[in-house]
């Protein structure tokens, strides 16, 4: 069984739909670039599963963006996606954390979340929420109710070694199904995070909804994905004035480059930022 994969569901006798995710080696790849504490590991693997959640329900191609921001110890955690359910992360904290912090212990009184998605035809949107919710699927909860206005319940769990999410959401129509909706949203909300960490996805819906005609859809798979590169990092050097760039090789030998998502380090020397400034393609170098 696959430990990092999305399925879609449907309802038969009900206009409503669901979502299920399951992640491990790729929640473990973000993981691994930063030493984060037990609470920032739980937060990060939340909102991964939310953002693998919410690019379910892109009906474009493009890039999405699930990030909180705070004046709490945690300053930010954030997932950027796309549609092939690419995912990477980072998160930005000071000070010492418990393990069992809340949302609010770690975001502050002052946050919020705000999603951006940007396809790659079309504008760009973004969504602003407050984090003014126990829990981040509560507040993710309250932005489709403002985004969509369509009935939506979301259930995140993360432990620092897997993370997994459900999502339940009434389809557009004429009808009312707020009943119907009710009925599968109490039977989701008796899942448990063993049994979405433990069990495949079959056997979840079957554990849930025994009763009910579901149509489970073929998985697809989630991985971790850094944009960084070489290519990107010479980019953005050439972006700097060719003297301020002279000036740091001088001080100190060479510019290196971070990557935040990743760990990825890309080194440049005077050759190579020769090479950048006149539009060639710099040497490659050992990371």
């Amino acid at each position: 069984m696959s430990k990092d994969t999305l399925h879609r569901y449907l309802f038969d006798n009900a206009d409503v739909r669901g979502e299920i995710v399951q992640l491990e080696s790729s929640y473990q790849e973000i993981l691994s670039a930063h030493d984060y504490p037990v609470a920032i590991q739980v937060l990060l693997g939340q909102l991964m599963a939310a953002t693998s959640l919410l690019t379910a329900t892109l009906k474009f191609a493009g890039d999405i963006s699930v990030q909180v921001q705070g004046n709490g110890p945690v300053s930010l955690a954030v997932i950027n996606g796309n549609n092939l359910q690419q995912l990477r992360g980072v998160s930005r904290w000071q000070g010492q954390l418990a393990d069992d912090a809340s949302l609010a212990e770690l975001m502050g009184t002052k946050a919020h979340m705000v999603i951006t998605l940007t396809p790659t035809k079309g504008e760009r949107y973004q969504g602003v929420v407050a984090l003014d919710k126990a829990t981040l699927a509560q507040c993710l909860e309250q932005y489709f109710a403002q985004s969509e206005q369509l009935p939506t319940s979301i259930h995140l769990f993360a432990n620092g070694k897997q993370a997994a999410g459900m999502l339940l959401q009434v389809l557009p129509s004429d009808n009312d199904h707020n009943a119907e909706f009710e009925h599968l949203e109490q039977l989701t909300a008796t899942i448990k995070a063993e049994e979405l960490f433990e069990l495949s996805a079959t056997d979840v819906l079957h554990r849930l909804y025994h009763q009910e005609q579901v149509r489970l859809f073929d998985p697809i798979d989630v991985s971790f994905s850094c944009t960084c590169s070489r290519e990107r990092s010479a980019q953005a050097i050439r972006t700097v004035s060719k003297a301020e760039i002279d000036q740091i090789i001088a001080e100190n030998g060479k510019i290196d480059m971070g990557c935040e998502y990743c760990n990825s380090n890309y080194s440049f020397d005077s050759i190579d930022i020769e090479a950048i400034f006149a539009n060639t393609e710099a040497p490659k170098a050992q990371q």
